[in-house]
C-alpha cells in the first residue's frame, strides 16, 4: 500500500460497504412523531440480511440515521436514543453484534450538521435566548421579529448547530464516543460539507483517541476535496465527481467525461482514499439512470478504480427508482425489502455480477490505492489500465458502440467479462 496512507486502520484496506438506509428498508413510516412514539422493534429483521452481505463479498454495513428522529432520519430529535420506529439500544446493540460475528464492520451515519426544530436542543435554545449558553448551541439569522433560528439549506424543521460553539464540539464528541463505545467501527459524516472542516479536528482527534481505528469519512458533493481532508482529519469525503462521470458518460456515451473524472480522481488519491459509489439514498438508481447493462458497466468502472467502494442496497437486485424533486421525492430511492433475502424474487444475473466483480476486487486489495492510465479512448470505446506500482496492472475495456460489453483483463488472461 502507499506510503501516506499507513496511518488509515487495517480493515478499512479491505473495506466493501453494503450502503442502507433502514427506515426505508425495514418499512418504517414516515409521518412526523414524537419521542414518544411506541417501539417498533424492526431492527432484528436487518440481521436476516447479514449473510446476504457477506456472501455478496462486502466487509461493512453502512447504517443510513437510526438515531431518534422525527421523520425521515435527518431531523435528529435525540443522539443518545435509537429511533422507535426502529427499536432500542439493545436492538442496536445486536445487530452491531451479529455483524461483527459475520465478518462485517459497522459504520453509523453521523448527522451533526443539524437538528430538528423539535430537538430539546433547540428548545432550550429558544427559551433562552441567542445570547445565553443554550442559544449560542445553534446558528441565528435575522428574521422579520427579529432573531430566530437559522435552518439548513431551506428546511425549517432543520436547524444549523452552531459549530463555533466549544459546547457543539464537546457534544458531537461525546455522541460519537458513546456510539463507538457500543461497537461502531466507523462513521459517515451527513452534510458535512456544510460544517467547517476545522471542526471535525477539533472532534476526531478526541473520539480516536478513546477509539483507534475508527474510521470517518464525510458527505462532500463538490469542492476541494483534498483540502477538505487536510484540514478536518476525516478519512475520506465521498467521491460526487466520479459517480456524476460514471453514469453520465455511459448515459450520453461519451467517455471523455470519465477519462477525465479519472485523472482527477487519481489526483484526490494521492492524498486519500475516496469513497466511492454509482448510488446512494440520495441519487437516482444507477439502472434508472443508465438501464441494466449500463449498470453493469457501471459496477465494473467501480470496482476497478481506486477508493473505497459502497453498494447501495438494492442495487445488486437491479432495482430502479428515480429522485424527485417533491414531498417524498426520495420514496422510489428507498424501498422497502422482504424481511430476508429469501423473499427477493428478481435479479438473480445482477447478482450474480455484483458477486464476481466484488470478488474480483477482494481479489485485488490493491485496488484501494490504483491509479488509471488510458490506453485507448473515444466515445464510445474506453480502454484503461489500473494498478500500483510492484503489481500486474488489470486491464479494463469499455464498449458501447453497438451492444454494451466490458472485459477486464491481467497478464493477458480475461478473468471477467459482460455482454449485452
Amino acid at each position: 500500500m502507499l506510503e501516506d496512507m499507513s496511518s488509515r486502520p487495517d480493515w478499512a484496506e479491505h473495506l466493501i460497504a453494503w450502503h442502507t438506509y433502514p427506515l426505508g428498508q425495514l418499512g418504517a413510516p414516515m409521518t412526523p412523531q414524537g419521542l414518544d412514539a411506541p417501539v417498533e422493534h424492526r431492527l432484528p429483521r436487518l440481521e436476516h440480511w447479514l449473510g446476504h452481505i457477506q456472501e455478496l463479498g462486502c466487509s461493512g454495513l453502512l447504517l443510513g440515521p437510526v438515531l431518534a428522529s422525527r421523520s425521515h432520519g435527518y431531523d435528529t430529535l435525540d443522539h443518545y436514543r435509537v429511533d422507535p420506529r426502529l427499536g432500542d439500544g439493545a436492538d442496536l446493540d445486536s445487530l452491531v453484534s451479529a455483524a461483527h460475528s459475520h465478518g462485517l464492520k459497522v459504520l453509523l451515519d453521523g448527522v451533526f450538521n443539524h437538528v430538528s426544530w423539535h430537538h430539546r436542543l433547540v428548545q432550550d435554545a429558544l427559551a433562552a435566548g441567542p445570547e445565553t449558553p443554550q442559544g449560542r448551541m445553534i446558528r441565528w439569522r435575522q428574521g422579520a421579529d427579529g432573531p430566530e433560528p437559522d435552518v439548513f439549506e431551506g428546511h425549517g424543521d432543520l436547524v444549523a448547530l452552531n459549530h463555533d460553539e466549544p459546547e457543539v464540539s464537546r457534544m458531537v464528541t461525546d455522541v460519537m464516543n458513546h456510539w463507538s463505545a457500543r461497537g461502531i467501527d466507523g462513521w459517515r459524516l451527513d452534510a458535512a460539507y456544510a460544517v467547517p472542516p476545522a471542526f471535525w479536528s477539533t472532534v476526531l482527534p478526541r473520539v480516536r483517541s478513546q477509539h483507534p481505528g475508527t474510521w470517518v469519512f464525510g458527505e462532500v458533493i463538490h469542492g476541494d476535496y483534498p483540502g477538505i481532508v487536510a484540514t478536518s482529519g476525516m478519512d475520506s469525503v465521498t467521491q460526487y465527481e466520479l459517480w456524476k462521470a460514471i453514469w453520465s458518460s455511459i448515459a450520453s456515451r461519451n467517455f471523455f467525461e470519465l477519462d477525465h473524472a479519472l485523472e482527477r480522481h487519481d489526483m484526490f488519491g494521492s492524498a486519500f482514499p475516496p469513497m466511492t459509489f454509482i448510488g446512494n439514498h440520495d441519487v437516482t438508481r444507477i439502472a434508472s439512470q443508465v438501464g441494466e447493462d449500463g449498470a453493469v458497466l457501471a459496477l465494473a468502472v467501480l470496482m476497478t478504480v481506486g477508493g473505497v467502494p459502497s453498494i447501495y442496497y438494492g442495487d445488486e437486485y437491479g432495482y430502479r427508482g428515480v429522485k424527485e424533486d417533491r414531498v417524498g421525492g426520495d420514496d422510489q430511492i428507498r424501498p422497502v425489502l422482504p424481511d430476508s433475502p429469501q423473499g427477493m424474487e428478481l435479479g438473480a444475473q445482477m447478482l450474480r455480477t455484483h458477486r464476481e466483480l466484488i470478488g474480483l476486487r477482494r481479489r485485488h486489495p490493491w485496488l484501494i490505492d490504483a491509479r488509471t492510465e488510458k490506453e485507448a479512448l473515444s466515445n464510445e470505446r474506453y480502454v484503461y489500465r489500473t494498478g500500483v506500482p510492484g503489481v500486474e496492472p488489470l486491464i479494463a475495456e469499455f464498449d458501447l458502440t453497438d451492444r454494451p460489453w466490458a472485459v477486464i483483463r491481467e497478464a493477458g488472461d480475461v478473468i471477467w467479462e459482460y455482454h449485452s
